[in-house]
């Protein structure tokens, strides 16, 4: 008998232990209305409704003929490049998203370069370098 007690104790309290973790866990899910699960198999949700479009518009502007390499955040607020564009120079984006941010640096080869971003026709920020090989930047954290 003590042969097979030593044998299946472990077991057994393993199974104990298990058997009380389990109903506690049980008790606790009741006392907090844990145990009723929502579920919906009907399909009445609305579609959310589109934001009304925003248009952001990046504007580039010196010295007629000047060239200059300018930085933006595109529709994807992904940073892109374009190199020796010539003055002035400008850039259109269109969105539905509820939120848009415009960022704008631009370096010149001309004494003088600005840098405008208009959202929705109205000027949001506006900036003007006069020096050696202009450099200029415009922000508008949220449009």
């Amino acid at each position: 008998m003590l042969r097979v007690i030593r044998r299946v104790w472990m077991p057994l309290l393993i199974a104990a232990v298990l058997a009380v973790g389990g109903f506690a866990v049980l008790r606790v899910r009741g006392i907090f209305g844990a145990d009723s699960f929502a579920s919906s198999a009907d399909n009445n949700a609305k579609d959310a409704v589109p934001y009304n479009p925003k248009t952001l518009v990046y504007e580039v502007f010196g010295e007629p003929g000047a060239m200059a390499d300018v930085n933006y955040f595109n529709e994807d607020a992904q940073p892109t490049r374009v190199d020796a564009v010539q003055l002035p120079w400008s850039f259109k984006i269109v969105s539905i998203l509820p939120s848009l941010s415009g960022n704008i640096v631009a370096q010149g080869n001309g004494d003088t370069i600005g840098c405008r971003i208009i959202v929705n026709g109205e000027v949001k920020v506006e900036r003007v370098s006069n020096e050696h090989n202009a450099y200029i930047y415009c922000l508008v954290k949220s449009a």
